[in-house]
């Protein structure tokens, strides 16, 4: 019992690492209500492991700060489906029809998968369809999740460079706007994705096909090198 504890404590800490990019001692302390000491024999049991490693970083007169980031090896403890297979069946599709013709049924892939969300999704408001594509999502292997654009605005006063949003101002006066982010800690088709980057592209307007009535701009991409892929959906509706 106190190992299957354990482990599940060690999957907690991965997955917020995972979720926040890097993380201190005591913000995992703090956040998972474990005491620093117990956080502290966790870190050092998964940096053993070669599952995480830290940076040291002074940040004052006292010692340094440990700051703790997921390795490779640790960031494919979340799932990844399609991986060697997939990448060897395209490759070999594009040697016999060439990458035009692959690309076009690559797109003719995500517009099925778009016709598919949209129908489990039904025609409720956004934010439901939002938080129910973010369940099916899940269910296919994406660490997924969402939340108001607000939100994110509220906590952030000043908008980090990663996280920058293209969508035009508009009055708020004349236009009823709603904003949410939807972000995916993980691919779980990584190995594709990194082999032919142009699936991204389709998968951007596969979301916008699903969400019809909504703008969708991507706002991170693993592929690009940073630690999530982030989308910006934004509704604008007469008041």
């Amino acid at each position: 019992m106190e190992a299957t504890q354990q482990n599940s404590t060690k999957h907690e800490i991965l997955q917020y690492i995972m979720k926040r990019t890097q993380a201190t001692a005591l913000e995992l302390s703090q956040s998972l209500a474990i005491s620093p000491q117990g956080i502290r024999r966790h870190l050092k049991d998964l940096e053993a492991e070669g599952l995480i490693t830290y940076k040291s970083v002074q940040t004052g007169m006292g010692r340094p700060q440990h700051i703790y980031e997921l390795t490779t090896q640790g960031r494919e403890r979340f799932p990844h489906n399609y991986d060697e297979f997939a990448v060897s069946f395209l490759d070999t599709l594009a040697e016999t029809m060439g990458h035009e013709q692959l690309s076009q049924v690559l797109h003719k892939q995500w517009q099925r998968k778009a016709m598919h969300y949209r129908q489990l999704l039904g025609t409720g408001s956004v934010r439901e369809r939002v938080a129910h594509l973010v369940e099916l999502r899940k269910a296919e292997g994406y660490m997924a999740e969402w939340y108001p654009y607000e939100q994110v605005k509220n906590q952030n006063s000043k908008v980090k460079s990663d996280q920058t949003f293209t969508s035009e101002k508009t009055e708020e006066s004349v236009l009823a706007i709603e904003r949410y982010i939807l972000m995916e800690h993980n691919c779980a088709i990584s190995s594709v994705a990194e082999s032919f980057p142009t699936v991204c592209g389709h998968e951007l307007e596969m979301f916008g096909a699903v969400l019809p009535d909504c703008t969708v701009e991507r706002t991170h991409w693993i592929v690009n090198g940073e630690h999530r892929c982030g989308y910006l959906i934004t509704r604008l509706g007469q008041k």
